[in-house]
């Protein structure tokens, strides 16, 4: 099972960065990811809430749990919970939008995996007939 070390590295990548890159944007020590990735580790409230701070856009439930989506929030806008907007830069909307094609992409494979699978068992079933 995946946990948020993970999640976090997906995040990483997904915005183009390094993960040292990373780490200095949320304030982090150097190396802090790939060591806390390397060691399957657990990450600190205190490094959560700066990922939230510094990427108000990343959805912390998806991070913490694995459920829902990377970007966006589950519930509520930022707005409605007295957070300030803030404009996204092209990097942030670029990994937003190429986050949301894997997803749609997974679907459709999934939706084919599934009608490849029951036509398969169909094949089988008038075969033994």
């Amino acid at each position: 099972m995946a946990k948020a070390i993970d999640r976090i590295y997906s995040i990483i990548q997904s915005l183009g960065m390094s993960a040292r890159q990373f780490d200095m944007s949320i304030g982090a020590s150097n190396g802090y990811t790939l060591r806390m990735k390397k060691n399957h580790a657990s990450v600190g409230s205190d490094i959560l809430e700066r990922i939230v701070e510094k990427y108000p856009f990343v959805n912390i439930n998806w991070v913490v749990t694995g459920h829902g989506t990377m970007f966006g929030t589950d519930t509520t806008s930022t707005a409605e919970q007295g957070v300030p907007e803030r404009k996204l830069t092209y990097k942030e909307v670029e990994a937003i939008i190429e986050q949301k094609i894997k997803a749609h992409q997974e679907d459709e494979l999934n939706n084919l995996m599934s009608k490849i699978k029951q036509e398969i068992s169909a094949a089988k079933k008038e075969a033994e007939q």
